[in-house]
């Protein structure tokens, strides 16, 4: 029989969050090794809880959340979110130009999908979260990644995304606060990013999930506050700052001029109408989350958990030959850099399986994040104290050996 191959639209796909290297993790767990996670965000995993009203609020809900939801999602949570929207700067927002989604993935995909004919093109950062270059190869597009220049905190070059404009642009993704280096943009960046959408007709993607996971007395700025004369879409939900990964629950709001979206504005109410309606306990969650006392704020300020963690693992990886990291100011990764010197890798997902054989730690390759080198990697810093200095202890000695084995 003739074999069976995957669509041609996944080529070029990848999600090595949860790719190959966690799939040699879970070979070993199988064997009874003991593996040490580090390669995704998932709060409750370590021990991270949603706030308690949140919960009580979708339990006190289930009886009556069977049912179909308007495809938009229920009123009371879409004007939670229209008015979070206004409390960020963020003007003429209403209830109707929110989306709430099986969390913000599926209104990336939907809203990408909306818009993408083969061959346009979206300016997408690298590194990135990888879920944005998979969602445009999948709706036809064509990702064009700009650089992040990690000698100005990570911040997005100007200059390399003018040169990647072609006639065939249609967006600007905006990873703020970013996903996977921790940087969060000032304001007057922000600008400088709306100026070039401005000038070149683009749409404004913002992924937002990030926006309250914020250190050292950082304010983020909604980059959809800062002009009305560009479309915006801006992504967020509760799986970051609110611990509720598992509730999939996120939302979609639409702003700034909409004077000539109205077809394309059609088309996401249309693929909206086609999935009926985002899960409705997970909808339940919104209003009680958005309404209620931000608890994010007590573990990341100082003597707060993610705080205290974030320092151990800067502190830890710094201390290193040849590791650089970029502080985060948010969220809550780090991005750091192997100096190619003392490092010479060629293939990082190699690199990370070594790492992972040999000390049972589990990270993801830089290169998953579309990184143009193989010279970073992304770990988060989820664990407790001791587990996250027993992991980064590992990654140490793993290290010294690789050090010695290269000369």
């Amino acid at each position: 029989m003739n074999e069976i191959f995957k669509s041609k639209k996944l080529k070029g796909v990848l999600y090595d969050i949860r790719g190959p290297v966690l799939e040699l993790a879970q070979r070993l767990e199988a064997e009874g090794r003991e593996i040490i996670k580090l390669n995704i965000g998932n709060l409750a995993a370590f021990d991270l809880e949603p706030p308690s009203e949140i919960v009580e609020e979708m339990i006190s809900g289930l009886r009556s959340a069977a049912g179909y939801t308007d495809s938009k999602g229920l009123i009371a949570p879409r004007e939670a979110v229209a008015h979070y929207a206004g409390s960020k700067g963020v003007k003429g927002v209403n209830p109707d130009d929110v989306y709430l989604g099986n969390g913000a993935s599926e209104l990336i995909v939907m809203s990408l999908n909306a818009l993408l004919d083969t061959g346009d093109e979206v300016l997408v950062p690298a590194p990135d979260y990888p879920l944005w270059t998979g969602a445009v190869s999948l709706s036809g597009g064509k990702p064009v990644h700009y650089r992040c220049d990690e000698s100005d905190g990570w911040l997005p070059d100007i200059l390399d995304i003018r040169q990647k404009i072609t006639p065939r642009t249609r967006a600007l993704v905006i990873i703020n606060p970013n996903n996977p280096t921790g940087a969060l943009y000032p304001t007057s960046h922000l600008e400088k990013l709306v100026e070039v959408a401005r000038q070149h007709n683009l749409i404004v993607f913002a992924d937002e999930i990030y926006d309250q996971t914020l250190f050292d007395g950082c304010v983020h700025t909604s980059v959809a506050s800062l002009a009305d004369d560009i479309l915006f879409l801006t992504f967020n939900g509760l799986s970051k700052n609110y611990r509720s990964c598992g509730y999939r629950s996120g939302w979609m709001t639409v702003s700034g001029d909409r004077s000539r979206a109205g077809d394309y504005i059609m088309g996401l109410n249309m693929l909206a109408s086609m999935r009926l309606c985002s899960n409705t306990p997970g909808q339940l969650a919104i209003s009680a989350a958005l309404g209620g006392r931000r608890s994010i704020s007590d573990l990341v300020a100082p003597g707060g958990r993610l705080f205290e963690q974030r320092e151990i693992a800067f502190n830890m990886l710094s201390a290193m030959p040849g590791v650089t990291v970029v502080k985060p100011k948010a969220a809550l990764y780090m991005f750091p850099r192997l100096d190619p010197d003392i490092y010479p890798i060629e293939d990082d997902q190699k690199f990370a399986c070594e790492l992972l054989e040999e000390e049972g730690v589990l990270i993801v390759q830089g290169t998953g994040f579309n990184w143009f080198a193989p010279d970073h990697f992304r770990m988060v810093f989820l664990p407790k104290a001791a587990d996250l200095e027993r992991a980064v202890t590992r990654i140490g000695n793993f290290f010294e050996r690789y050090r010695n084995r290269n000369g």
